[in-house]
């Protein structure tokens, strides 16, 4: 991890839990942001009125339709709507939330506040024991596997299952005593566990 995402982490830990995203997602309804891709080093005022920006936007579509931005090495730059700038209590919601949204794609992402705005970007130069850090750091939004060591998931696709539940409800035991109530097993949110 770099300093800037290091420091963030630090500032805002613990990151926070699925039940944490959800619950100040109820209480701000409708939450949205300004959005702008910019290439590094390359901000100014003016890139809000490109193609780039995403003026007024709920972040989770946005994110996910526009992801190959930051596949193509730009930086996501995110402020409060017609602001210029970000509330620093969205920071930890905003660092939870697009970890969430790019988990699945195992990639190291850089945070960092800059001009007011935080700013976000793939880290390029992770190595596998940059993302393990990373990823620890956000423990809560994972599956629940061991980043220690190799999980030795059997073959048999029955056995296989057996084992990843067993290493699933090993990692909520153990979330449970860490986080207590804020900890949501199996990285739900109240809804998915409620309409079960």
């Amino acid at each position: 991890m770099n300093e800037h995402t290091r420091k963030l982490i630090q500032d805002f830990s613990p990151m926070w839990t699925n039940k944490q995203i959800w619950e100040f997602d109820q209480i701000n309804e409708e939450l949205r942001f300004d959005l702008c891709y910019v290439e590094p080093k390359m901000y100014t005022e003016e890139l809000w009125k490109s193609k780039f920006a995403y003026k007024d936007s709920e972040l989770r579509d946005t994110i996910v339709r526009t992801f190959d931005n930051l596949f193509d090495g730009k930086e996501l730059y995110i402020s409060n709507v017609n602001q210029m700038r970000l509330n620093g209590k969205f920071i930890p919601y905003l660092m939870a939330v697009i970890v969430d949204l790019t988990i699945d794609e195992e990639i190291c992402l850089n945070f960092k506040l800059e001009d007011n705005f935080l700013v976000v970007s793939i880290d390029e130069k992770a190595d596998l024991i940059d993302c393990k850090e990373f990823f620890e750091e956000f423990y809560h939004l994972a599956t629940g596997f061991n980043y220690n060591e190799y999980t030795g998931i059997p073959d048999d696709e029955t056995e296989a299952e057996l084992y990843l539940t067993r290493l699933q409800e090993e990692f909520d035991e153990k979330m449970k005593l860490k986080l207590g109530n804020n900890y949501l097993p199996g990285n739900n949110d109240p809804d998915s566990l409620h309409s079960k």
